[in-house]
């Protein structure tokens, strides 16, 4: 099996911030996660990533806010999905973006 992109999308908020969301299922898994998807997903505010969720080779899953990393637990690509969807609607809302 060959690397398949799930999802590429790009959605624009406004003139100056947007997401960007990458999602590839792979033949195996980056070290140290044990599921079969590598991912990057962005909430970029003038320039700068406020909010990403990504997993790297021997940091495995994780993700950021505002210059801060955390673990994250990836438990699907929905999942994954729903709390980056979240994670930005909470920096928008604590930012005075909505």
């Amino acid at each position: 099996m060959r690397a398949a992109l799930v999802t590429r999308r790009r959605v624009i908020f406004g003139d100056r911030d947007f997401a960007e969301l990458v999602v590839w299922r792979l033949p195996e898994p980056v070290p140290p996660t044990t599921h079969g998807f590598k991912y990057r997903l962005v909430y970029i505010v003038d320039g700068v990533r406020v909010v990403g969720f990504d997993n790297e080779r021997r940091k495995g899953d994780h993700w950021h806010r505002d210059g801060r990393e955390m673990p994250y637990r990836f438990s699907g690509v929905d999942q994954l999905l729903d709390d980056f969807i979240e994670a930005v609607e909470a920096w928008r809302r604590d930012h005075g973006k909505d």
